[in-house]
C-alpha cells in the first residue's frame, strides 16, 4: 500500500463537528473521515492557496471534463456536459429539488431507515415524509414492492429520494432493483432523486450501480446528486455536481439555486474536485482496501466477543450498520446513549434514521486501525457489563 493511513491526526483546533466532543470521548458518527485528503490533491490545493487572491470563481472545462472521465471510466456512465449543474452540496440539491419539483403538503418517500438529513429536508420545506420501511429478514435488507407501489400512486406523491449506495444500511442496489424503482415513479409520475455521494466507497474489486445505468428509461425523471467529498474527504469545501438529462427539470433546478443564490463557485472547490478525479485514483483504491480491512476487523471482533451485536453485511460506504436489538440499554436513554455515557465511544443511534432503525447502531470506521481497536475495546467493555 502506497499511502499511509495509520497515522492519527490530531483534529484539535480545526473546529471539526466530529470531535467537538467531551475529553476521553471517541467519536464514530458522523461521516467524514479522519484521514488527510490525498497528497495529490492537497498539492494543487496549496497551489491556489499560494495565489493568495481568493475572488469570485466561474466553471472551467476541465471540472465538467473531471467528472465525465471519471463516471465513464470507473462506473461505465456517460453523460454530458450540458446535464450537469454545480451545486455547494447534496442536500442543497435535495432542498431545491423539494421546493422546484413538488408543492406544499406534497408526499416525498423515504425507504427507512435511511440517512436522517432527508428528513429535515422534507419537514422543512413544507412537505409530508412517507416512509416505506425496508424488509429486514435478519441478515439483509429489501424492498416492499407492493407497499412502494401504493405510496408512489398516491395522487399526493410527487417524489422518492433514493440512497445508492444505502446509508446507513452500505447496500449497493442492483440494477434489477433501480430499474423497477424507476418504473414505478415513471408509471406514477414521481421524481427520482438519487442521492449517490457514496458511490466511489465500495469494497475492492465492487462497483456500485449508478441509477441512470439501470434502465435506458430511467433518465426521464431523475435528478443524480454526485460529489468527490465523502470518498476523498472533501465535506468541508462543499463541492458537488448535478447531473439531470431531462432539461425541464434541469432549467427548473438551475433557476432553483440561483434565486437561492447558492450556485455561486468558491475558490477551492473546482480545484478539489478536479484533482480528486484526476489525480486522487490510486489514493482511493488504497482508502478502500484500508476501509475494507477495518470492516472486516469489526466482523471478526464482534462474531468473538459480542455474538448478541450483529454486523449486516454491506459492500458501500465506511459505515457499519449494526443490530443491537438483543442489548438491554440503560433505562433512561437509548443504547448508543447508554454506550458513550458509560464509555465515551460516540455511535450514531439508529431510531433517527426512521422506521426500522430503532435498536440498531451506525460506526463510522473511516479512521486509523488503533482508533478501530479503541473504539471496538470500549464497545465489548461497555456490552459485555449490560449482559
Amino acid at each position: 500500500m502506497k499511502y499511509d493511513f495509520d497515522h492519527v491526526t490530531d483534529r484539535s483546533g480545526t473546529n471539526s463537528a466530529k470531535w467537538n466532543v467531551l475529553q476521553n470521548e471517541l467519536p464514530m458518527w458522523i461521516a467524514d473521515m479522519d484521514f488527510p485528503a490525498a497528497p495529490e490533491i492537497l498539492e494543487e490545493l496549496q497551489k491556489r492557496l499560494s495565489n493568495g487572491v481568493f475572488g469570485y470563481s466561474f466553471l472551467p472545462d476541465e471540472w465538467y471534463q473531471a467528472y465525465i472521465e471519471w463516471w465513464q471510466s470507473r462506473h461505465d456512465l456517460k453523460f454530458e456536459r450540458r446535464q450537469m449543474l454545480f451545486s455547494p452540496g447534496v442536500l442543497p440539491t435535495i432542498c431545491t429539488c423539494i421546493r422546484e419539483l413538488t408543492n406544499t403538503g406534497d408526499n416525498v418517500v423515504l425507504l427507512s431507515p435511511v440517512y436522517h438529513c432527508f428528513y429535515d429536508c422534507i419537514r422543512s420545506n413544507g412537505r409530508t415524509v412517507l416512509e416505506c420501511p425496508l424488509v429486514y429478514d435478519g441478515d439483509e435488507y429489501r424492498i416492499d414492492y407492493n407497499l412502494l407501489e401504493r405510496q408512489l400512486s398516491d395522487s399526493r406523491t410527487k417524489m422518492i429520494i433514493l440512497s445508492n449506495p444505502h446509508n446507513p444500511g452500505g447496500i449497493i442496489w442492483d440494477r434489477e432493483t433501480l430499474a423497477a424503482v424507476g418504473r414505478l415513479a415513471r408509471e406514477n409520475d414521481v421524481i427520482v432523486v438519487s442521492d449517490e455521494i457514496h458511490c466511489d466507497i465500495t469494497d475492492p474489486g465492487i462497483n456500485y450501480v449508478p441509477y441512470l445505468s439501470a434502465s435506458s428509461d430511467n433518465a426521464g425523471s431523475s435528478v443524480i446528486c454526485i460529489s468527490p467529498t465523502k470518498a476523498f474527504n472533501l465535506a468541508g469545501l462543499h463541492t458537488s455536481a448535478i447531473v439531470i438529462p431531462d432539461s425541464h427539470i434541469r432549467r427548473r433546478i438551475k433557476e432553483g439555486l440561483h434565486s437561492q443564490r447558492i450556485d455561486g463557485v468558491n475558490s477551492f472547490a473546482v480545484q478539489a474536485a478536479v484533482s480528486a478525479f484526476q489525480k486522487g485514483g490510486a489514493w482511493l483504491d488504497d482508502l478502500r482496501q484500508y476501509l475494507f480491512k477495518n470492516k472486516q476487523l469489526v466482523r471478526t471482533v464482534l462474531e468473538a466477543e459480542l455474538p448478541e451485536l450483529k454486523l449486516i453485511p454491506s459492500q458501500a460506504t465506511y459505515l457499519l450498520w449494526i443490530d443491537g436489538r438483543k442489548v438491554s440499554a440503560d433505562s433512561d436513554c437509548s443504547l448508543a446513549q447508554s454506550i458513550r455515557k458509560r464509555t465515551g465511544l460516540f455511535l450514531s443511534d439508529g431510531a433517527q434514521f426512521g422506521s426500522g432503525g430503532e435498536g440498531f447502531l451506525r460506526m463510522n470506521i473511516a479512521c486509523p486501525e488503533c482508533v478501530v481497536h479503541d473504539g471496538l475495546e470500549r464497545l465489548v467493555t461497555v456490552v459485555k457489563d449490560m449482559r
